[in-house]
């Protein structure tokens, strides 16, 4: 068990480098849940991540034993800044292993700090393993993303700075991966209220940790498929379980459409831009699958806003879809002048907003003299959805939806 003087030290370290960042209160999400939620924003910190007060505090300590020291780290995201902004900070060589399926522009984010890039290997573990071997064979030191003390005491740090705030939150509701996060947010926490509930939230595409709290050993899992990739973690640290099965109360699972819902929520309701991780304690109060007497004080760790740009554009597409606010169509018609007129005129009569559409009257699946007209439509809810179906119908349109 860590002190709690090894935590105050880590916040003394990262006091002129990490942001304390803002823990507010969510009113459309407390009003949602029937708690007062606050959100711990980590998603606004130097790097866009937490990641940053674990690598910081590492580097830190190895530069006070040796100045001239270099370090080595695998990641494929916000650990690999965290750490290349350390060594940056401190003037010493910082060499980040990543998987060759990196995207460009977390590669240039990890550059941008000044480190030296490796891309090796088709996932994590490769890279992983990589670094290891470069770290020996250069007499490096080799930073752990979690399974390290002096990494998990600079991520604790964030339960100190949300108790300093708020001293009566009931309980405090966490992103685990590795489980560094939580081991140090966790400790720190029960050091200052013993009685506070510590809750960690997995993705159910990467369950690894949430089935080894359960068992109380460690199990790791043959792969993992999760859009939250800051908690895409295949094996379990027996490292970190130790803490957590001391001192975490709960651990739950979220599913990747609960996750997408959070992201979305986070955006237009918080006006909050937030990675799958993230976003997964939001996911799990968001869908009753946390239960606390009304009225408890919550505190959820937004522990990164570091998302793809890609991922961020097909989230909101399916929240449009799943809320009623777009509709995709296929439709039917006679190939001659005046039916796709036709055909406009009453998504015009019923307001449904055109954002795209296409013709075509080649495909081999037509009956001859037909067309079929795609068409994706601005719309105002499930209800609005049924007026335009029945219209359709009524003027004698066959059509599908397409999902």
């Amino acid at each position: 068990m860590l002190n709690f003087e090894n935590f105050k030290d880590a916040k003394v370290r990262l006091k002129s480098v990490a942001y304390n960042t803002p823990l507010s209160l969510a009113p459309n999400l407390s009003k949602l849940s029937g708690y007062n939620v606050y959100l711990k924003k980590e998603n606004l910190q130097i790097t866009g991540s937490f990641k940053l007060r674990g690598a910081f505090n590492k580097v830190a300590l190895v530069v006070s034993e040796d100045k001239n020291a270099n370090v080595v780290a695998a990641s494929a995201g916000n650990h690999a800044q965290g750490v290349a902004f350390a060594a940056s900070h401190f003037g010493i060589k910082a060499t980040i292993v990543m998987p060759e399926s990196t995207p460009l522009t977390k590669i240039q984010g990890v550059m941008a700090f000044g480190a030296e890039v490796i891309l090796h290997g088709m996932n994590y573990d490769e890279a992983y393993a990589k670094a290891l071997t470069y770290a020996k064979e250069n007499g490096a030191v080799f930073v752990h993303p979690f399974a390290d003390d002096d990494v998990i005491t600079g991520q604790g740090t964030i339960a100190l700075e949300m108790l300093e705030e708020i001293d009566n939150l009931d309980a405090i509701i966490v992103p685990v991966g590795g489980g560094g996060l939580i081991s140090g947010v966790a400790m720190a926490a029960k050091q200052i209220n013993p009685n506070i509930k510590i809750i960690g939230v997995s993705s159910e595409g990467a369950p690894a940790m949430k089935e080894s709290f359960e068992a109380k050993k460690p199990i790791d899992t043959l792969s993992v498929r999760t859009i939250a990739d800051g908690i895409a973690v295949r094996d379990t640290s027996p490292f970190t379980l130790e803490y957590i099965l001391k001192n975490v109360d709960q651990m739950i699972t979220v599913c990747e459409d609960e996750i997408a819902n959070a992201i979305l929520f986070l955006l237009e309701k918080q006006k909050l831009l937030v990675e799958g991780a993230g976003a997964v304690g939001v996911a799990a109060l968001m869908h009753g699958k946390i239960e606390m007497p009304k009225n408890a004080n919550i505190g959820i760790v937004v522990s990164g806003g570091n998302i793809d740009v890609t991922m961020l554009s097909l989230i909101i597409e399916k929240g449009l879809m799943k809320s009623a606010r777009k509709m995709k169509l296929k439709v039917t018609l006679v190939d001659k002048p005046g039916a796709l007129m036709r055909f406009t005129e009453i998504l015009r009569d019923v307001a449904a907003n055109i954002v795209q559409i296409g013709y075509d009257r080649t495909s081999i699946d037509l009956e001859f003299g037909d067309a079929h007209v795609s068409v994706s439509l601005e719309t105002k809810g499930e209800e609005h959805q049924e007026e335009i179906r029945a219209k359709l119908k009524e003027a004698g349109f066959g059509f599908k939806e397409v999902y």
